[in-house]
């Protein structure tokens, strides 16, 4: 079902993808009004979206007393399934199902189902986060034909969007904390559902959160700091990846390093970028696919197809707390370990430009609109026939010293000519991501090509 563009003098510019900035401070006003403080719309709808009220927002006291640190536990595990979709009633809930889900309803019709929960909309984000989004909405700018912004800082640029490059860049920068360290695993299942882990170590920095920047000016035009380590299986233990994001792309393109224990030397590696492949990926997913899409917006022409209510992974903590062999099986994981809810999302189509190259000719992105976070998308060739679909499933972070809403709850890109896919993100057995609190140490001196040799060693 489609739902109305939060402003209705914009859909011209919005539909034509005009890079327009900015917002009358009568339209910036409706942040906290009739809008979320990240721009959402605050109503529900009789079709089965929520209400969203800052009351949603979850008491994590009430779940974590017994808690061992690995997987957050699941503030709504009683929820009963409201419906199944099914590939033998998926024609009944059509209007609620992306092409990609249509897609693997298709391709697994014996074993892929989408398990409906009740729609709880549970991201609030902090005063300060809220007080960034009402600024950024007055002053945020799109500068050098979209490849950089200006002026807006901390929270997503522009949350009320007047064009699908500033949707895009809403995904990009949104507020995850100023310093994150996480552990995670990666697989790709045979086609036959046998697997092995690769286990993985980040840290990252956000100088665009740092409270101490004032405007996206301050940074120097790094907006992120980045290094991986691998650890495990041997064959990769020992790889480190290091990374600085620029913000304003134009001016200097990403730069990024790579350590191998074999020849124990830091090389520049500027192929960890668009459609080369993802490090650890087994050739199934692109650079630019983690986290939904990152890097440098250039090489589409992006517009908005419009906001639309889809069912998309939410409130997924379930995700984080099955073992691997519960989740990972032949073809996709394991739909019962998955939480469905309908959600408006705003749909972004990237189409490829002529002048530009990249294996995937056009990608759907579907980013929630509390969040900005993209929970799903749709990869396509260049015959224009659907390749890939990706699921990002998401799940607030409600513990008191982090709060926002971007936990992961696991990400896949399934490949449905291939009959497989590659699981990241994922979190089971691993303890939940430390945000700021102890994480001093990553400074810009951390985050350099002689510090990942010494972490390498």
């Amino acid at each position: 079902m489609n739902t109305k563009l939060i402003v209705p003098a914009l859909v011209i510019s919005l539909m034509a993808g005009t890079a327009f900035a900015k917002v009358p401070e009568r339209v910036a006003n409706r942040l906290g009004g009739d809008l979320t403080p990240a721009g959402a719309e605050k109503a529900g709808s009789g079709s089965g979206v929520s209400a969203w009220s800052a009351s949603n927002k979850i008491d994590g006291s009430k779940y974590l007393g017994n808690w061992d640190g690995n997987g957050l536990p699941d503030p709504f595990a009683s929820d009963p399934i409201k419906y199944t979709i099914t590939s033998g009633n998926a024609a009944q809930y059509a209007s609620q199902l992306t092409e990609g889900q249509q897609a693997m309803l298709k391709t697994y019709p014996d074993s892929y189902k989408l398990n409906v929960y009740q729609s709880r909309r549970t991201c609030v984000p902090k005063d300060f986060v809220a007080a960034a989004f009402k600024r950024n909405a007055e002053v945020g700018m799109l500068v050098d034909g979209g490849n950089g912004i200006s002026e807006a800082i901390m929270a997503s640029p522009f949350p009320i969007p007047n064009s699908g490059l500033e949707i895009v860049w809403n995904h990009t920068l949104r507020f995850r904390g100023a310093r994150l360290a996480r552990e995670f695993n990666m697989t790709s299942p045979t086609a036959g559902g046998d697997f092995v882990l690769t286990f993985t170590k980040d840290e990252i920095t956000f100088p665009y959160s740092f409270p101490e920047n004032k405007r996206a000016e301050d940074l120097n035009n790094i907006s992120i700091y980045f290094v991986a380590h691998t650890e495990a299986p041997a064959r990769f233990a020992g790889n480190v990846v290091l990374v600085h994001e620029t913000l304003n792309m134009a001016l200097e393109g990403r730069k990024a390093w790579t350590y191998s224990p074999g020849t124990r030397r830091v090389r520049r590696a500027p192929n960890i970028a668009y459609d080369n492949p993802m490090t650890n990926g087994d050739g199934m997913g692109t650079s630019d696919q983690y986290d939904g899409y990152n890097g440098a917006p250039d090489r589409y022409d992006w517009t908005v197809q419009g906001k639309v209510e889809k069912l998309s992974g939410q409130n997924n903590y379930r995700g984080n707390l099955v073992s691997y062999d519960d989740l990972l099986m032949a073809g996709h994981a394991s739909p019962d370990a998955m939480r469905y809810e309908l959600r408006r999302q705003w749909v972004v189509e990237g189409n490829l430009k002529s002048t530009a190259r990249h294996i995937y000719a056009k990608r759907v992105l579907r980013l929630d609109e509390d969040s900005w976070q993209i929970t799903g998308g749709e990869m396509y060739d260049g015959r224009g026939e659907l390749w890939r679909v990706q699921e990002a499933g998401q799940a607030v972070d409600y513990r008191a010293n982090a709060g926002e809403c971007f936990t992961s709850g696991g990400e896949f890109i399934y490949d449905t000519l291939a009959g497989r896919y590659l699981g990241l993100a994922m979190k089971a057995g691993r303890p939940v991501n430390q945000v700021d609190e102890g994480l001093d140490y990553l400074t810009e001196d951390y985050f350099t090509p002689a510090n990942v040799r010494r972490l390498g060693r």
